[in-house]
């Protein structure tokens, strides 16, 4: 149990990568725990692509403001779920299963908006997605640069942010 909160407390995000790639099976077990997240009336809304090829990364890289620092990934998974009541809750519930799976496999991640950016379509066109499904986020991956990156940083507080009964 230990091992475990440990871990939820050193998930950092990451944008400097090696440039090693991650083995297809790590890229599987990261999935694989995303979609047992918690999805509202287990609807399980959501799809996953995940991108190896360099020239694609790349590519997604320069659709968004933010996502340059992808070029240096050797992975990306994008998570797209068809429009339910909550997709957005149940893709953002799979996104940090992923974040916390790559942790806890020694990659490093960083977590990219999607939803309601205007390079939403742009990633579904580019990716082949379905017309019927709506981009949550982009993942970038890769074994981190700096190999003390996990571990506790400052953060606020408990008795800052914790309310009993009321504010």
């Amino acid at each position: 149990m230990e091992e475990l909160l440990n871990l939820l407390k050193i998930r950092r995000s990451v944008r400097l990568f090696q440039n090693k790639a991650i083995p297809k099976e790590k890229l599987e077990a990261i999935v694989d725990v995303a979609r047992f997240a918690p999805t509202a009336r287990n609807v399980q809304p959501w799809e996953f692509v995940v991108i190896t090829d360099k020239k694609k990364i790349v590519e997604l890289a320069n659709l968004g403001p933010n996502a340059k620092f992808m070029e240096q990934a050797t992975a990306c998974i994008a998570v797209f779920s068809t429009e339910t009541n909550y997709f957005l809750e149940d893709g953002s519930a799979a996104t940090c299963n992923i974040l916390l799976a790559a942790t806890a496999l020694g990659i490093g991640s960083c977590w990219i908006a999607g939803d309601k950016k205007p390079y939403a379509g742009q990633v579904g066109t580019l990716l082949n997605a379905p017309a019927n499904l709506k981009l949550i986020s982009l993942i970038a991956l890769g074994y981190p640069q700096d190999k003390d990156v996990f571990k506790i940083t400052q953060k606020r507080g408990l008795q800052e942010l914790l309310h009993w009964e009321q504010f």
